[in-house]
């Protein structure tokens, strides 16, 4: 994958952090599970509802290759073990920007 958003100008990160266009990327949650959730990646955090796991994989791949968002080690080691269970969930992309 790409690089880190570190090296995103002012007009990138907003892109990203309103990204419209991509019903994925916002979903409303509980201010609970939002700060549950904070800035962790897969590795560090799961949805608590076991059922809707393998769609969060899946949208959090997409979000990262639609972005060009760098996975490190650990987080694709743990896609690998988790989305094995997930052999039906589609994965599409849309390009951002």
């Amino acid at each position: 994958m790409g690089l880190g958003a570190s090296t995103w100008s002012a007009q990138e990160r907003e892109a990203y952090a309103n990204d419209l266009d991509e019903p994925r990327a916002l979903i409303a949650v509980s201010a609970r599970s939002n700060r549950s959730k904070a800035d962790k990646d897969v590795t560090d955090w799961l949805p608590p509802a076991a059922g809707y796991r393998c769609t969060y994989l899946a949208d959090w791949a997409a979000i990262k290759t639609r972005w060009g968002l760098t996975v490190d080690q650990a987080e694709a080691d743990t896609l690998h073990r988790l989305t094995a269970d997930c052999p039906n969930e589609p994965l599409t992309v849309m390009t951002a920007r």
